[in-house]
């Protein structure tokens, strides 16, 4: 696609992917993105939670801390642009979601994603973040991308998305835009 009116980017999958690429190779992209949708927990578990075999919730509050701590990591010691598949959490728990994603915990993610310049992705898929979270961080500052996390070929038409421009009030100036090559994460 070199040469091509596009952006180019890398979706970091798991946390071990910083050491399977260089910093080179990294930046050969325009923007990186990850989620916290994999991870391991604190008994050396390897956690996919979208797959719900792969999912061990012993107790919903401390798994919730868990992926808290997960997520503010990950955002604070990788080298991203875009926290994808935000505050989804494993099918079991989305019920729950809003009890779930305290307004605690929403400050603490907020607070990395602003910290380190990191953009929201609205997703259109799962429908998240919430418009309360999206209103808090637009409030920080952050950024935002919208996105899908397709597995398929039917990727919608960006809904979700669509209403939340007009849900919480996003203009142009609240979207992410790729940074210059000199100021990207990998680099910097």
């Amino acid at each position: 696609v070199r040469g091509k009116p596009i952006f180019r980017g890398m979706q970091a999958e798991g946390r071990e992917w910083i050491t399977l690429f260089s910093p080179g190779a990294i930046a050969k992209f325009d923007y990186v993105f990850t989620d916290a949708m994999t991870f391991t927990d604190y008994r050396g578990r390897r956690m996919r939670i979208w797959i719900p075999e792969e999912v061990w919730i012993d107790d919903k509050q401390q798994f919730m801390d868990q992926l808290t701590g997960k997520i503010e990591a990950i955002l604070s010691q990788e080298p991203v642009d875009i926290y994808v598949n935000p505050t989804v959490l494993p099918a079991i728990l989305m019920p729950e979601y809003d009890q779930l994603w305290t307004d605690a915990r929403v400050v603490r993610i907020i607070r990395v994603l602003a910290d380190n310049h990191v953009a929201l992705e609205i997703n259109a898929r799962y429908k998240i973040p919430s418009p309360a979270i999206i209103m808090k961080a637009k409030a920080a500052g952050v950024k935002f991308t919208f996105g899908t996390n397709n597995t398929g070929a039917d990727t919608g038409r960006l809904e979700y998305c669509l209403d939340m421009i007009k849900t919480c009030g996003l203009t142009p100036t609240d979207m992410a835009m790729p940074r210059e090559q000199n100021q990207k994460p990998v680099l910097v």
